[in-house]
């Protein structure tokens, strides 16, 4: 698959019109916790529709929005569901698609897992770049933080606050040696999603990798794609892509786990040993306090709009 530059408008202006692929591109791999041969067509999409699944191997299947209310696991990936049918480990992608400004795209896929790739972004980055934007009539819109937000485990917490133009990372996580505590902060743009996270694979201990592999996850974790540490050493041939390589794939799931709000967010993100399951509690008590978000640069009602309000309605509190 050949690479290029390609310039994508900015995911966070609230000025920009609606984006979409130029046209399809295709990719394939394997599920890195099914270990099944993983296929997947992505494909341009019509202003509004925002980022949807296709089960292809399902006869029948309804299309499942990438959206925060069809969450069903968020144990070491994120996975969503809908009519019966899921789709594991989107988070990857929809970091790539969030972060180039991909409003709207259908992703078919031939089995229940998106393909691991090798273990980063950079595949779909390559991907889209293929395909290439093209500009829709409808206005971006964008969800503009009102009021911070804060959820804990206990360990760990996640926050967003309120923010000018657009949305910020800043992410600490602390593992045992070697991986130790890392931290880093960057404000989030087509370029340094390219540059500083894209890369970043997914990481784990070769000592946790039989309990794992009992519980059914895993199954096709490899070094070809993941980071993977043996004591104080990497098993990777060629090493760690960055000093910080773990935090910056935890900004990567971050900012893909965000994406689950349905549209662009302008808040300042943070997170102190957190992951899937904090990351999509922060969206759901953000989407759900209110008072707490506002849609923004909006011409008329859309789906993602009436979700957002059914969704919240029947989870917020009687009154």
């Amino acid at each position: 698959m050949t690479s290029r530059t390609a310039t994508s408008p900015s995911p966070f202006s609230s000025h920009n019109r609606q984006t979409t692929l130029r046209r399809d591109v295709l990719l394939a791999g394997r599920g890195a916790h099914s270990d099944r041969p993983a296929r997947l067509r992505l494909s341009p999409a019509a202003a509004d529709a925002g980022v949807v699944f296709l089960r292809a191997d399902v006869e029948g299947a309804a299309l499942i929005d990438a959206h925060w209310s069809r969450v069903a696991c968020t144990i070491l990936r994120t996975q969503i569901a809908g009519a019966g049918v899921s789709v594991s480990t989107v988070e990857h992608l929809l970091a790539t698609l969030a972060a180039l400004g991909v409003d709207n795209a259908l992703i078919e896929l031939d089995g229940p897992e998106v393909p691991a790739m090798d273990g980063s972004a950079r595949g779909f980055v390559e991907a889209i770049d293929e395909a290439g934007l093209s500009m829709l009539e409808a206005p971006r819109r964008a969800l503009r933080v009102l009021k911070p937000v804060r959820v804990s485990d206990g360990a760990g917490w996640a926050e967003i606050a309120p923010a000018d133009t657009s949305l910020s990372l800043d992410v600490e996580i602390a593992f045992p040696s070697p991986i130790g505590r890392q931290r880093r902060a960057l404000a989030l743009t087509p370029e340094s999603f390219r540059r500083e996270l894209a890369g970043a694979r997914s990481f784990g201990l070769l000592r946790d990798a039989e309990r794992l592999w009992r519980e059914g996850l895993a199954l096709g974790a490899s070094l070809d794609n993941s980071l993977v540490f043996d004591g104080e050493r990497v098993l990777n041939p060629q090493g760690a892509r960055f000093a910080d390589e773990c935090v910056r794939h935890k900004m990567l799931d971050a900012v893909g786990d965000l994406a689950l709000a349905g549209a662009p967010l302008l808040g300042a993100f943070r997170s102190h040993r957190g992951g899937h399951a904090l990351n999509f509690a922060l969206v759901k008590a953000l989407m759900t306090t209110p008072g707490a978000v506002e849609w923004t640069r909006r011409s008329h009602a859309t789906q993602a709009d009436h979700n957002n309000a059914r969704v919240a309605a029947e989870l917020s509190p009687a009154r």
